[in-house]
C-alpha cells in the first residue's frame, strides 16, 4: 500500500476511534442513575425549624428520601436515631428527549441552633450522596452573617470554575456567614442542563451545606417561564398569587425581614402582596432582594414607579440588586432624593460572581460609589443588634468598599 494512503487509513481509524468513543461517553453519561447531583439547600420555612432540599437524578424513578441525624460529622447512617424524610419526584426533559428525575424534600420539626448530618437519595446501589452537614437559625438570634453574590451566569463548565473560586473565597472571609443570598442570572441558558450541572457542581461542597437563596433573573425567567429555574430550588410559596410560585417570597432570619421580588414579570400585580408583607413585619431589618433594580446605571422604570415608594414608606434598609454586571453603591435615598444616613434606603449592585462584566455607566446623582474593577466580587453583610456592616470584596481579598447603617 502507498504510504500516503496508509498514513491516511490509520488516520480515518483514529478519528472514527474519537467519535465512537465520545458516544459512547454520552450513551453512559445518559444511562439512567439514581447517584443525586445538583445538589442545593434552602430555606423554605421558619430556618429555626426546617431545610429544604433539591436534587437532580438521570433516573426519574429514583426514590426521594433525606436521611438526618442530630449530631455532626456522622457518615454511618444505619442508626436508630436517623430520621428519614420522603419528598416529592418529578420528572423534566432537559433536552432532546433526556428525562431527569427532580427530587425535593422539605424537612420541618428541627432543633434550633443544631448541627445536622445528612445525606439525599435513594436506597438504590450508588443512590446516596456523600454525607453533609448543616446548622439550623439558633433561637433568639440578635447577630449574623450573610453573603451576598449576582449573576454567576456563564455557558461553560471554566465560566462556573470561576464562580466556584468567587463563592470559596466569600466564605474564607466571611466563615460564619449563615446562607448566600444571590440575585439572579445564575446560569446564561435557563435550558441548558450542562450550565446549571456546572453551577452547582463547581459550588456542591458549599452549597450542600449552606443555603442559597436565589433571586429571579432575565437568564432565570424568560418570556415568564420559570421551570427550569424553579425546578432546582425548593423555595418558599408566600409570595404573590400572580407570580410563578419561587419567585416571590419572604422569610425572616434573626431581627432581619428578607423579601424577594421578581423583576421580569407581573411588577405592578406584585405591589398588592409587597405592601401587605412589609406592613406585617415586625422586624428591626428590612432587607430586599431583587434583579433589575431602579438605582444602578441601567434601572427598571416600573421597579423605581411602583415598589420605590413601598420602600420608602415602610423604611427599608438595604435593595440587593443584579443586572447591571458593575459596582454600584447609592447614598441613602427617598423620594428619589439623596437624605441623611438612616434615612433612606441604599441601593446596591455587587458586581457579578463570574465572568462577564459590563463598561461601566455613566456615574447618576445617587452615586456613592461607582466603578467597574473587572474581578468577581461579593458582599458580606452583618447584622449584629441595631448595626448592619456592609463589606464589598473582590476574589482576590481586596476590600473595595464598606458603610455602616444604624437603627
Amino acid at each position: 500500500m502507498d504510504k500516503n494512503l496508509w498514513f491516511l487509513a490509520i488516520a480515518l481509524v483514529v478519528v472514527f476511534l474519537s467519535i465512537a468513543g465520545i458516544r459512547l461517553f454520552q450513551s453512559n453519561a445518559d444511562l439512567p442513575s439514581p447517584t443525586p447531583h445538583s445538589i442545593v439547600t434552602t430555606f423554605k420555612d421558619n430556618p429555626q425549624t426546617s431545610r429544604a432540599f433539591t436534587w437532580y437524578t438521570t433516573s426519574p424513578s429514583a426514590e426521594t428520601i433525606l436521611q438526618l441525624v442530630a449530631a455532626p460529622g456522622i457518615t454511618d447512617f444505619n442508626r436508630n436515631d436517623v430520621i428519614s424524610i420522603s419528598g416529592t419526584t418529578s420528572t423534566i426533559d432537559t433536552g432532546k428527549g433526556v428525562m431527569q428525575g427532580v427530587h425535593k424534600v422539605h424537612a420541618t420539626n428541627l432543633a434550633p441552633g443544631t448541627r445536622y448530618s445528612y445525606r439525599v437519595g435513594s436506597r438504590a446501589d450508588n443512590g446516596w450522596s456523600p454525607p453533609a452537614e448543616f446548622e439550623t437559625e439558633a433561637a433568639r438570634t440578635s447577630e449574623f452573617t450573610f453573603i451576598n453574590v449576582t449573576d454567576s451566569q456563564g455557558k461553560k463548565d471554566l465560566d462556573f470554575e470561576l464562580w466556584g473560586n468567587t463563592l470559596t473565597k466569600a466564605f474564607e472571609t466571611f466563615p460564619d456567614s449563615a446562607f448566600v443570598v444571590h440575585n439572579g442570572d445564575l446560569t446564561e441558558d435557563p435550558e441548558n442542563e450542562s450550565g446549571w450541572f456546572s453551577f452547582f457542581d463547581r459550588a456542591q461542597t458549599l452549597l450542600r451545606r449552606y443555603p442559597l437563596m436565589p433571586a429571579t433573573g432575565n437568564h432565570d425567567e424568560i418570556d415568564g417561564n420559570a421551570e427550569r429555574f424553579l425546578s432546582h430550588f425548593n423555595l418558599p410559596e408566600n409570595g404573590a398569587k400572580s407570580s410563578n410560585l419561587g419567585t416571590s417570597y419572604s422569610f425572616d432570619y434573626g431581627p432581619a425581614h428578607f423579601v424577594y421580588l421578581n423583576t421580569e414579570s407581573k411588577v405592578k400585580k406584585q405591589t398588592e402582596w409587597l405592601k401587605a408583607d412589609l406592613a406585617a413585619t415586625k422586624q428591626t431589618w428590612i432587607i430586599v432582594a431583587l434583579h433589575h433594580g431602579p438605582y444602578g446605571g441601567n434601572q427598571n422604570d416600573a421597579v423605581l414607579d411602583k415598589w420605590v415608594p413601598l420602600f420608602d414608606e415602610f423604611g427599608v434598609d438595604l435593595v440587593l440588586q443584579g443586572h447591571n454586571h458593575e459596582y454600584s453603591r447609592s447614598y441613602p435615598l427617598k423620594g428619589n432624593q439623596i437624605v441623611k444616613d438612616g434615612d433612606g434606603t441604599v441601593y446596591v449592585v455587587t458586581n457579578v460572581a463570574g465572568s462577564k462584566w459590563n463598561k461601566k455607566k455613566d456615574d447618576q446623582f445617587y452615586h456613592a460609589v461607582h466603578f467597574q474593577n473587572g474581578k468577581p466580587m461579593f458582599a458580606g453583610i452583618r447584622i449584629s443588634g441595631d448595626r448592619l456592616l456592609y463589606a464589598a470584596y473582590d476574589i482576590d481579598g481586596e476590600k473595595l468598599d464598606t458603610f455602616t447603617l444604624k437603627k
